[in-house]
């Protein structure tokens, strides 16, 4: 496997940037390409040794691993907005695989609920375990569409526009924010149904956005079920292919990415943004800096405290939290993918239909048993697979961690933490074995090779303080932050990633659409024709 990305070395940094990006993750690439588009000349700046954030991959022992990607929705359409924004910022060079039918499957105790691609296979199959429940998977399902269709294009409109979409549209605005977006998940589901065992099933999702229905906006849910509602893809050749194919996009516009190269200051002057300032003094400027290195990053470290403060950085960042963090076993088997009958679809392990009860238990007792595994087969998703690794698979495991677990050893070097260290990630990594044993018996003996990553591992690699996996918390109040747009008191000084709309990688996409429009204006329309029609459509 080839890193994405080229080398810092000061003496060959050019000069005369239209912008420059810090970070690489799914928001920052998707902005940088579409400048270059528009006939910006564009720097990525990436601390990590590759770029992509939590689209790369990495290998060891003669296996390869995707840290973040683990399905996309949508883009096996080839005219949905997603996969025609994933052609535009890869000139079309990305490929996709489509799963099975069967993309996701949830597990209660010895219960089984399949989630089918498309809408009718979707509630046919549930209708099977609640045959009572006709309407109210009826329902469920006009909810999320219709969350999608209004709630979704308004935010995203209000990001863009601000203040002047929310007094047009008070009256629908209010309706909207009241019925898709201030109410949890579980308000929205207990509405719908008094079945727990359905609503639970139902909610099953969250360990895609990480917070349990109690606490998340519907908003969030509703994007997610849609998002996979017609089932899942994966990238051909692995999610490393996604940085890969921007990268050329970036190149032909005259930019480039570069990785080592951690930005340690942004550089403001009299209110504008001027450039950034380097872990090693460098200093770099530009027209203008876009930060994708997450609200926390931006508003609590890459400004200085006096600038910070300009932007309110310090009160507003009191408004929101940060997601809990993650640990994920990634095993190797050298055996493939197909001698192992390993399916293309996921396995979502739970105990108990409570989800909020199950994982306020596991955040006070730490050794009880975790209150989602999360078990995918990024070997057997891509066709592209056998002929880079011949008679190899790999299988990955994710649960949530709290940081607080693993803070003994912050600030220990990465690979020297100490035996402590290893001998707790020996114990959870035996735990999580324990799952993928019961429920891929076929690969026990067979595995040859794991290792664990922790909190501290996405601080180290992913530059996030609290080694957070999704950003922002998806609470409600956390989409009540007028504050969170693309632009910021400082001019010239704009932000893009996953913490501008919601988590995972379609999310941080369109986010670089925002991102890319609130810099371009009207010239947004001719990366993507018919952008203001659509924004006026939307509002």
């Amino acid at each position: 496997m080839s890193f994405v990305g080229t080398k810092y070395k000061s003496a060959e940094v050019d000069s005369g940037y239209d912008a420059i990006v810090v970070g690489s993750g799914m928001g920052s690439l998707a902005t940088a390409a579409l400048l270059s588009k528009a006939g910006k000349k564009v720097l990525v700046l990436e601390k990590h040794y590759t770029a992509g954030g939590f689209t790369h991959s990495y290998s060891r022992h003669g296996y390869e691993w995707d840290v973040g990607v683990h399905y996309i929705g949508e883009v096996h359409k080839r005219l949905s907005p997603l996969r025609v924004l994933f052609d535009l910022i890869t000139d079309g060079k990305l490929e996709w695989a489509y799963m099975e039918e069967n993309y996701d499957s949830f597990f209660f105790g010895e219960e089984r609920y399949d989630f089918i691609a498309g809408e009718e296979k979707f509630q046919a199959n549930l209708l099977r375990h609640f045959p009572s429940e006709k309407e109210a998977l009826k329902n469920y399902v006009k909810l999320i569409k219709a969350a999608n269709k209004l709630a979704i294009p308004f935010v995203f409109s209000r990001k863009l526009f601000g203040d002047t979409i929310g007094k047009l549209a008070s009256p629908l605005s209010d309706s909207i924010l009241a019925k898709y977006v201030r109410r949890t998940t579980g308000e929205v589901l207990a509405d719908l149904t008094a079945n727990k065992k359905l609503r639970g099933v139902l909610a099953g999702q969250w360990g895609d956005y990480g917070l349990p229905p109690g606490k998340s906006s519907f908003l969030i849910h509703a994007a997610v079920a849609q998002h996979y509602l017609d089932g899942g893809n994966f990238p051909v050749g692995g999610a490393s292919q996604i940085a890969r194919t921007v990268e050329k996009v970036i190149q032909k516009g005259g930019g480039k990415i570069l990785v080592n190269a951690g930005v340690s200051e942004i550089l403001v002057r009299n209110g504008n943004a001027i450039g950034v300032r380097l872990e090693n003094d460098h200093e770099i400027l530009a027209d203008r800096v876009i930060s994708g290195a997450g609200y926390f990053n931006t508003f609590g470290k890459l400004l200085s405290k006096e600038n910070a403060e300009l932007v309110q950085g310090p009160a507003n960042l009191k408004t929101i939290q940060p997601s809990i963090g993650h640990v994920c076993l990634y095993t190797g088997m050298k055996h493939t993918a197909q001698d192992l009958k390993l399916p293309t679809g996921n396995l979502w392990l739970y105990d108990d239909y409570d989800h909020d009860a199950t994982m306020e238990r596991f955040l006070k007792t730490p050794e009880s048993d975790f209150p989602v595994v999360y078990i995918s087969f990024p070997s057997a998703k891509d066709p592209d697979w056998e002929r880079s690794h011949p008679g190899k698979s790999t299988i990955d495991v994710v649960a949530p961690a709290p940081y607080a677990w693993f803070e003994k050893w912050k600030g220990t070097p990465w690979r020297k933490r100490g035996p402590g260290y290893e001998e707790y990630k020996e114990e959870l990594s035996q735990k999580l074995l324990e799952q993928v044993y019961k429920h891929v018996p076929q690969t026990k003996g067979k595995i040859d090779y794991y290792e664990l990553s922790t909190p501290l591992s996405t601080e180290h690699f992913g530059n996030y303080a609290g080694g957070q996996l999704y950003g922002i918390d998806h609470t409600v109040s956390r989409f009540n932050q007028d504050w969170i747009r693309p632009e910021t008191a400082i001019k010239n000084l704009y932000v893009t990633g996953q913490d501008l709309l919601f988590c995972g990688v379609a999310s941080a996409l369109s986010s670089g659409v925002l991102t890319a429009a609130s810099i371009l204006g009207n010239d947004m329309a001719r990366v993507i024709p018919g952008f203001g029609n659509q924004m006026r459509k939307a509002s």
